[in-house]
């Protein structure tokens, strides 16, 4: 073999101690040892054998490596091999400067890796610095310990890594910088919260935690810590090399810190409560859960670890900020770490899982429904919720407004109006989960008793500015909030003396409970009242069963036959409770996406496949499908097998186990009418917002064009139920507007003549064609759009398509001031 020719090449070599022939041979053997001289038997008796040798032989030998070294071209690979074999052979003798400039050079390349991989001269080069009492660079330092946490960990750097205590955490992201800044009376706190590597703290862990926080002081340590974790997150101060395959090391947590990040929120969960605990916790399992290309979550562990601190806490604003998450987390891992956390506080206090996410709900200083005042001085900061976010004013003495924080409140009140800072945030956030955990509330079954609704809900000082702006039915009538009171569809206040009694039961309103008639004329009372609803309520599309799936009697094919957007798809369905898969292009089955109803015993399935096939240019470096096929919608049992296809496509199958019998899925006929209208205004919702029909930019089709007849029937075809219901409020909204005179609705389109054109605005996707000749109009939004002061008076929230129709509108009905150079070219090319 040509490694034991090499090795006896060596022999020779050294036993005729003629160094230039034993430089030779042990360069050509590291090749064929890939340069590996501790891991390698042969390779490491050879070099045992050379440091056998006196040191002035050995000096030789350096020296010989280092001129040549020299000799060889900066691109060659034969570089780092005389490089390694130095520090094998000569780890305590001088090195000339060649030698000493390449080591510097490959210790700087070590410290810009993610993980060093499975290279023989990075140990070789370590053990050299530590051989020579010079201390290894922090960021070559980080690497090691990288490398020695991964999964295909090299052993002898694992072991040099072991060895390495200095620094306490890795260099290179912020909130590690700055916790390493600020001084070495925090490292034994540190190097504790380092060694967090279970999945709860133990016992003697957290006697050890405490005692360490204890001697700091916990008023001291809670800010220090705060300050670090307020830091995760940022950008790396260490920019690393970027991984030719899997995710950007520069957006993951470095995985030597994530633990110690863990140890941290165990840590803040023993000291006293405060209000800012539990915010910077939230935020830090929020962060840790932002998607990385190629990985998913950025840091499960450390998420989990925070959810848990949080857990851990007796405060309102702790389970205030659980039961916040509890509505925003889609990640199943920590959803059930929150599930437990949420369960096991209902039963310590004796209560339902629902009952303790509204109790959970604070006011945030808020005295009155939406509202507050807190007298700073001569000036009083109003906090007021308008809609779906809160607004922070300020008066005057005199009750003037005024625009921005008086100087006199900068100056003597600084901790007041950060807390209150703090608080408008805090607002922003629960706002938008306690939306989303009400909109759900309509598969939920969900009945309260009136005492009960209107403390937690009507008279809550924050969830009553959502509740105050929903639907009800109290004891049988249906009542939304106007002028102060509940009132019925003709204005008749309901809640006077001895009108409603305590426990009379209240349920959330549904449009597929009502007469059509009646429903038209709550939306007549929503809108003559200029309530904007925090989502579709009165506006509900409703979903009856179709003639087509009477025939298909067991599934729906509504929506199928769609390419989506399949990440887009994915984050949606989590937010909406379904689950669901990443379809990859490999080999392996999965089941579809799911929604679980466990209150009404089914299990609602929506399949879908991979669209792309073996083409590589349809998925992520990652390997995921860049788009899905869509296909059936259906029902089961909750209990039932569940079905599973091939990721790229083909029929799903029934998996059964322990010769299990197959069950059928539930005809569509007996699935209750607001099961059934829920699921398919979510299957709906997927395909009105992830479909590849509703970018502007596809005109073309999309890749190789496999998409344009696609893009054109969905873009400008039939209008789907929630486009239709579009279609209907646009008919009430247009004839309001300044530009009602240049607009009116047709079919499918809003119809907009402008200066120099006519434009139809599909009232589906948006997309816009311009007359004559159904020429299409690019127009891609600058951003995420919302309904703005330029589109009026909106019913409802949440609808960005309908706000962004309105937008382009009201644009192209002034196209001669319009100034983006992008639209204009089109317009007047055209015209032309």
């Amino acid at each position: 073999m040509a490694d034991r020719a090499y090795a006896e090449a060596a022999d020779r070599a050294l036993a005729q101690e003629d160094v230039p022939e034993l430089a030779t041979a042990l360069l050509k053997a590291a090749i064929a040892y890939s340069g590996h001289w501790q891991d390698n038997k042969e390779a490491a008796r050879l070099v045992a054998d050379v440091n056998a040798r006196p040191a002035g032989f050995r000096q030789r030998l350096v020296d010989e490596l280092g001129r040549t070294l020299a000799s060889l071209a900066q691109e060659s690979g034969a570089r780092v091999n005389a490089l390694g074999l130095a520090a094998a052979v000569g780890r305590d003798l001088p090195w000339g400067e060649a030698l000493h400039a390449a080591r510097r050079e490959k210790l700087d390349e070590i410290g810009r890796m993610s993980e060093t991989g499975y290279h023989g001269w990075v140990p070789e080069l370590v053990l050299a610095e530590l051989a020579a009492g010079r201390p290894v660079e922090p960021a070559v330092v980080a690497a090691l310990r990288r490398s020695a946490l991964s999964a295909y960990g090299y052993k002898p750097v694992i072991a040099i890594a072991a060895r390495l205590t200095e620094p306490v955490l890795n260099v290179g992201e912020a909130w590690a910088d700055r916790a390493l800044a600020d001084g070495e009376r925090w490292h034994a706190l540190l190097a504790h919260a380092a060694t967090a590597t279970a999945a709860r703290p133990t016992a003697r862990w957290e006697k050890t935690g405490r005692a360490l926080a204890e001697e700091a002081g916990e008023d001291e340590v809670r800010e220090r810590l705060l300050g670090w974790l307020r830091l995760v997150g940022a950008p790396r101060t260490l920019p690393l090399g970027e991984e030719r395959f899997g995710p950007n090391p520069n957006d993951t947590y470095d995985p030597y810190n994530a633990n110690a990040l863990r140890g941290l929120a165990w840590l803040l969960s023993f000291l006293p409560p405060h209000p800012e605990t539990a915010r910077v916790l939230g935020s830090l399992v929020e962060t840790s859960l932002r998607k990385v290309a190629g990985l998913g979550p950025r840091g499960p562990k450390v998420a989990n670890a925070g959810v848990t601190a949080l857990s851990l806490i007796d405060s309102e604003a702790a389970l205030a900020e659980l039961a916040r998450l509890a509505t925003r987390v889609t990640f199943k891992g920590t959803l059930k770490v929150l599930d437990a956390a949420l369960e096991a506080r209902a039963v310590a206090l004796g209560l339902g899982r629902e009952e303790i996410e509204e109790l959970a709900v604070p006011a945030y200083g808020l005295t009155g429904v939406g509202r507050a005042e807190h007298p700073l001085g001569e000036t009083t900061a109003v906090v007021e919720v308008r809609g779906p976010r809160a607004v922070l004013s300020w008066r005057s003495a005199a009750g003037k407004a005024v625009k921005s924080v008086p100087a006199a409140v900068r100056r003597d009140h600084p901790e007041e109006l950060k807390e209150l800072k703090a608080a408008v945030k805090d607002i922003d956030k629960m706002l938008g989960a306690q939306a989303e955990r009400l909109d759900r509330q309509f598969l939920a079954r969900r009945t309260w008793a009136y005492g009960k609704w209107r403390e937690r809900y009507v008279d809550h000082p924050l969830v009553g500015t959502l509740a105050r702006r929903l639907l009800w039915v109290v004891d049988g009538t249906a009542v939304g909030f106007a002028d102060g009171e509940l009132r019925t569809l003709d204005d008749t206040p309901v809640t006077g003396a001895g009108a409603v009694t305590g426990d009379a039961e209240v349920t959330l309103w549904h449009p597929i409970d009502r007469e059509p008639a009646e429903a038209a004329a709550w939306r007549d009372w929503i809108e003559r009242h200029g309530i904007t609803q925090p989502f579709k309520q009165a506006h509900r599309e409703v979903y009856p069963l179709t003639d087509a799936e009477l025939r298909t009697a067991t599934y729906s094919n509504r929506f199928a036959a769609h390419h989506l957007r399949q990440h887009q798809f994915h984050s949606l369905a989590a937010v909406r409770g379904w689950h669901n898969k990443l379809r990859l292009a490999v080999d392996d089955s999965l089941p579809p996406a799911v929604r679980e109803l466990p209150q009404w015993g089914l299990r609602a399935e929506y399949w879908i496949e991979g669209d792309g096939g073996d083409d590589y240019g349809h998925v992520t470096d990652s390997g995921s499908f860049l788009r899905l096929r869509t296909d059936q919608v259906r029902f089961y049992p909750i209990g039932a097998p569940g079905n599973r296809a091939h990721a790229c496509g083909g029929a799903y199958t029934m998996h059964l186990h322990d010769g299990a019998d197959p069950v059928d899925p539930v005809p569509l006929a007996e699935v209750p009418a607001l099961v059934l209208s829920e699921v398919l205004r979510d299957v709906d919702l997927f395909v009105g917002v992830a479909s590849v029909g509703n970018d502007p930019t596809w005109q073309d089709g999309g890749p190789e064009g496999r998409y344009r007849d696609y893009w054109t029937s969905y873009g400008f075809g039939e209008l789907s139920r929630t486009a239709e219901t579009r279609r209907v409020l646009l008919e009430r909204l247009v004839p309001r507007l300044a530009i009602a005179g240049r607009c009116r609705i047709e079919g499918r389109f809003l119809h907009v003549r402008g200066e120099l054109r006519a434009y139809r605005i599909h009232l589906g996707s948006g997309n816009v064609l311009m007359d004559p000749g159904d020429q299409y109009l690019c127009i891609v939004p600058a951003g995420r759009s919302a309904s703005g002061p330029e589109t009026g008076y909106l019913p409802f929230e949440g609808d960005r398509t309908l706000a962004l129709i309105l937008s382009k509108a009201m644009m192209l009905a002034a196209d001669t001031r319009i100034t983006d150079p992008t639209i204009t070219r089109q317009i007047l090319r055209e015209r032309a």
